[in-house]
């Protein structure tokens, strides 16, 4: 029936020739999609690749709302490409040498978790990164390595327990004094340095309906 042709049609699949695989109908949602997007930028996607990441970022700037995370000069935002990256000054989150929340970060990571709420098919990294002091050997924190770590995995158990994000979508990573943004040689740089950086992730096959061959009905 013409029905069961339509439902059919909607699940076959483009190959492309960078290897991108997606249905009819999630090319059309990708389509609509674009048909709001500015025109030099889409003039400049030369792949179906390309054009499916203008949709997505297009998508993560519309349905998350960091307008408020903006507004304070410790918290930077920026897209790249379909990546949202929310970098936080560790004094909004940490006593000075701690992995442990402070008091004053309720507000922000209330704000997180709004974003990360805010769109279902993304998984969130919390990446933490310290400046180049070394940290005193003890039995909590053997190095700015380790203290990075245990500074993402105390703001993701913040985000599951508190703001009851689910841990299925949380990745807990650190980086320690390692990918610095600015030298080390000066307060003010150490400062820049010592930051959470929380990663947006958009899981694209969920965004799109994306579907593979292993993915279509039998």
């Amino acid at each position: 029936d013409v029905e069961g042709l339509k439902i059919e049609n909607d699940i076959k699949l483009d190959v492309n020739a960078d290897g991108t695989v997606i249905s009819n109908e999630s090319k059309r949602k990708m389509l609509a999609t674009l048909e709001n997007v500015d025109p030099a930028k889409l003039a400049e996607a030369k792949t179906l690749k390309d054009s499916m990441n203008l949709a997505v970022q297009y998508n993560l700037a519309k349905t998350m709302d960091t307008s408020d995370l903006n507004e304070d000069e410790d918290i930077a935002v920026n897209i790249n490409e379909t990546v949202v990256m929310i970098s936080i000054s560790d004094k909004m989150l940490f006593n000075s040498g701690s992995y442990r929340i402070s008091s004053k970060a309720n507000s922000i990571l209330q704000k997180l978790a709004d974003v990360i709420n805010s769109e279902e098919s993304i998984d969130v990294m919390v990446e933490g990164h310290t400046d180049n002091k070394l940290m005193k050997n003890n039995a909590a924190v053997k190095d700015n390595w380790d203290l990075s770590v245990k500074r993402s995995t105390s703001v993701v158990r913040e985000l599951q327990e508190k703001y009851n994000i689910n841990p299925d979508r949380l990745i807990a990573a650190g980086r320690g004094e390692h990918n610095a943004l600015v030298p080390n040689d000066s307060p003010a740089n150490k400062s820049i340095n010592r930051r959470t950086r929380i990663i947006i992730l958009p899981k694209l096959d969920q965004f799109y309906d994306l579907l593979s061959p292993n993915s279509i009905p039998k």
